[in-house]
């Protein structure tokens, strides 16, 4: 099995972290697919990547406990791959204004979308000896002001921060690169309606398809000149 690299995705159960892990996988990858509390969405992601002739293995884990990430790099060490690239995409977003914010709240919050990319990157490192790539997803977000979603805005602004901060250090064995997606699927955070007009707002006025997202991905795969950037694929909505 040692012909595949191994490609660990974060969040991979569901929506653009499943995206990821099934795009990598076709580019000849094996997948370490981690979830958080998604099993059946993990399970369902693992036959698809077992359906393209890929390894694939599940680790359930709480990125934003010690614990949950010791569970991961346990099972990293006993794939039988060697670790070339680290997507990641868990993270969490709620609607919490500013003066309800709680200080647990901010601190889950940043726990998963800063902290544990951070300790993962960190990790990689030590493992990709001989060079990888390392993607961060971030968010439209991190270039806006988003009030109603403190906490999330901070955490992923401060993830491009870090990106930057990475690919400086990790150069040049490893590069570091994030991906800035806009409105891409709907989530309960907003009604249909808001997404709606969150969309019709859009310069391309319209919501992006997964393909174009992952489509980012494979470019940050292909182009090795290319680190410490975030790809902004938003469909216009930095403009607006």
């Amino acid at each position: 099995m040692a012909e595949f690299p191994l490609a660990l995705v974060t969040g991979a159960a569901h929506r653009l972290g499943r995206a990821f892990a099934l795009s990598l996988a076709r580019q000849g990858y094996a997948i370490l697919l981690h979830y958080h509390q998604e099993m059946q969405g993990a399970y369902d992601t693992a036959e698809e990547i077992r359906a393209l002739n890929r390894p694939v293995f599940l680790q359930p884990a709480d990125l934003t406990q010690p614990e949950g990430i010791h569970a991961l790099l346990n099972l990293l060490d006993e794939v039988p791959h060697p670790l070339k690239v680290l997507v990641n995409s868990a993270a969490v977003m709620e609607r919490t204004d500013v003066p309800s914010l709680t200080a647990e709240a901010w601190d889950s919050a940043l726990d998963l979308n800063l902290r544990a990319p951070f300790l993962l990157a960190q990790a990689a490192a030590q493992r990709m000896t001989e060079g990888g790539l390392i993607v961060n997803v971030t968010d439209v977000a991190a270039q806006k002001a988003w009030s109603a979603f403190p906490a999330y805005t901070v955490s992923k602004a401060a993830l491009e921060s870090l990106t930057k901060v990475l690919a400086r250090a990790l150069a040049p064995t490893i590069r570091v690169n994030a991906i800035a997606p806009g409105l891409v699927l709907h989530s309960d955070v907003v009604t249909s309606e808001q997404w709606d007009a969150l969309v019709a707002r859009l310069p391309m006025k319209r919501a992006a398809s997964l393909d174009e997202v992952t489509a980012a991905l494979e470019y940050l795969l292909k182009n090795e000149y290319v680190t410490g950037q975030t790809l902004v694929v938003d469909g216009g909505y930095s403009l607006i």
